[in-house]
């Protein structure tokens, strides 16, 4: 049964990254330091080669996108962006610890949000819309590897939902430019909204 690959990469460290602030709907490029560290990994790495590019609208995806695989063909796909933080949107923890609001949404849960912002529950039906469509678009195209560029937190909540095996979202966190292979089948996919966790990129040379 014929596989699609799939190579899921976290976006490039931001200034606001690096200072523990919350960023979603905010647009950071990539720091100095974000977009020296993947230059860096190009060297020591072996990033895989793709056919086609799938990314958030974010600026620091698209950089980051444009230092790993320059010469592919992108397209942004909204339902990659980040998740909404509403309120803490641009804040960092030392703003919000002693907010009862930001307390309440530490604890957790799928339908938990913070004010003004979306939920778990929301961002993993927008998420499921996004690689629905990029699926379907490798199948139609007839194209069997490709990259997507998004956030941490995209990653972690995709491949604990519809990965295999099963993963708490804690347990599957990547460093700035770096992330999963999965392979896609139809049968799997169609059947029951899966695929298979391969293992980690990029690879050592």
């Amino acid at each position: 049964m014929k596989g699609y690959r799939l190579y899921i990469i976290r976006h490039g460290q931001t200034e606001a990254n690096e200072k523990g602030i919350y960023i979603g709907k905010t647009d950071f490029p990539l720091s100095d330091k974000g977009r020296n560290e993947l230059v860096e990994k190009l060297d020591e790495y072996e990033y895989p080669g793709v056919e086609r590019v799938y990314l958030s609208p974010a600026v620091r995806c698209v950089q980051t996108s444009y230092i790993l695989f320059k010469d592919r063909e992108s397209i942004v796909v909204n339902d990659l962006r980040e998740l909404d933080f509403g309120e803490f949107d641009g804040k960092s923890v030392e703003e919000l610890i002693n907010r009862d609001d930001y307390k309440a949404w530490l604890k957790g849960g799928m339908d938990n949000s913070p004010p003004g912002g979306e939920s778990i529950a929301d961002m993993i039906t927008r998420v499921y819309s996004a690689l629905d469509r990029i699926i379907l678009n490798m199948m139609d195209e007839d194209l069997t590897t490709a990259a997507i560029v998004t956030h941490s937190g995209i990653i972690a909540n995709m491949l604990s939902c519809f990965g295999l095996p099963k993963y708490k979202p804690d347990e599957i966190t990547c460093k700035p430019g770096e992330g999963f292979e999965i392979l896609v089948t139809a049968q799997l996919w169609q059947q029951a909204q899966a695929f298979e966790i391969l293992g980690r990129v990029p690879f050592l040379r």
